[in-house]
């Protein structure tokens, strides 16, 4: 592509003499830059991924996969031995969860009331995993399972009693009175999802029901995948079983989340290039000043029989390689600071005293980083455009370059 000379030519002009000390800061800058603005971008789009792989893992592990309500209709027992057929590797369980309230010692908060099946082995495995205080063998009849947050908040401990307040009203000489029920903690979880933890209640399910006032045909159904990521494939294949009962996902309850985090990571990725393409325009004003400089020896190369083409090709060579180097050097550097960005997040925080990600705010105990290759390509190809670009716009004026001109007045 580049013959011995442009590539001679190019080299040359990267080495700038002394009285061009300028074009050396010029040069250096414009490598610093784009080497910076790559590694910027890697760093960030691989703390986004993390983020939302991180997150995603954890809405997986609190929340069932596919949800079936029964939308005031009964959830047969001949349709749950349909779906059974149809969709293989599956775990089911039948649940109910309904707005309540919680009250101790003059304190009350609102919070979500969940029944489940204390025999149903995927609940089990979770909070086996999960619970900080207590015992899971404890969560029988008439007792609840908190989370860590919500017994810090209301100064709960197990053993302590406490009163739920369900949404479900009952007939009283008093007139209508919401349905209310005393229970003991039975254990305490910890998700480390801090609005999990503060806002969720888990009791047996027939004592959800009798809270809120409900039958046995009114459980809904939850549904965990082995391959949770094909949720909605198995949601559109689960509706044309029966179109009476409502279906939703796990990412259906989160799609608000998802669609905020994916434009935000769009809207970083479209803010940090504004780096590169200031990097850029240092490339173009280094090669203009270059060309500007080198026109006596553009013209003696031109009357030495080396075409326009070649010419432009060398120029074209010289800011591109800036800019290639550059990017290599900000694809390492990013790497490396990913992989390790944990550790400088804690040093970091060590040394100015001050709390960078915090847990309740982001729900994340560490701050996450994925690398992907994918998007780490696209910035690579995305460095190297702009570079070239920057590189191909000031070369072009060499073809303008009257060569007689030049050798008369220099």
């Amino acid at each position: 592509m580049f013959s011995t000379a442009e590539r001679l030519i190019s080299t040359r002009n990267l080495r700038p003499k002394k009285k061009e000390g300028f074009l050396k800061v010029i040069s250096v800058f414009s490598f610093l830059g784009i080497m910076l603005g790559v590694a910027i971008l890697i760093i960030v789009m691989s703390v986004m991924n993390g983020f939302k792989t991180d997150l995603t893992k954890k809405i997986l592990g609190l929340n069932p996969h596919i949800i079936i309500d029964s939308n005031g209709f009964k959830i047969e027992d001949e349709f749950i031995k349909r779906l059974k057929k149809s969709i293989v590797n599956i775990q089911i369980t039948k649940t109910f969860s309904g707005e309540g309230i919680i009250i101790n010692k003059g304190s009350a908060k609102g919070i979500i009331i969940k029944g489940i099946n204390p025999n149903f082995q995927k609940d089990l495995n979770f909070f086996k995993n999960k619970i900080s205080s207590g015992e899971l063998e404890n969560f029988k009849k008439n007792t609840a399972l908190i989370g860590v947050e919500l017994s810090y908040n209301l100064n709960l401990k197990v053993g302590d009693k406490i009163n739920l307040m369900s949404s479900s009203f009952i007939s009283s000489p008093f007139g209508e009175m919401p349905k209310q029920e005393t229970l003991l903690v039975a254990g305490i979880f910890n998700t480390g999802f801090y609005e999990f933890d503060q806002n969720f209640v888990f009791l047996n399910i027939n004592d959800a029901l009798s809270i809120f006032g409900k039958e046995n045909n009114d459980q809904n159904v939850e549904i965990y995948l082995k391959e949770p990521m094909k949720a909605d494939i198995i949601k559109s294949q689960i509706q044309k079983l029966d179109e009476k009962y409502f279906v939703y996902s796990w990412s259906d309850l989160n799609k608000s989340f998802f669609s905020a985090l994916k434009v935000e990571r769009n809207v970083m990725f479209i803010i940090l290039t504004l780096i590169l393409i200031v990097a850029a325009f240092n490339i173009i004003s280094g090669l203009t000043i270059l060309i500007k400089n080198k026109t006596k020896e553009i013209a003696i190369l031109k009357t030495l029989g080396l075409s326009n083409k070649s010419i432009k090709k060398s120029f074209f060579l010289t800011g591109f390689t800036i800019g290639f180097v550059a990017s290599i050097s900000g694809i390492f550097l990013g790497i490396i600071f990913s992989l390790n960005i944990e550790k400088i997040r804690s040093l970091l925080s060590d040394i100015f005293n001050f709390e960078i990600f915090p847990s309740d705010v982001y729900f994340l105990e560490q701050l996450p980083s994925e690398i992907n290759l994918y998007s780490t390509l696209i910035i690579f190809l995305f460095s190297l455009t702009i570079s070239a670009l920057a590189s191909y716009l000031p070369a072009m004026k060499i073809s303008k370059m009257d060569t007689l001109k030049a050798l008369k007045y220099d």
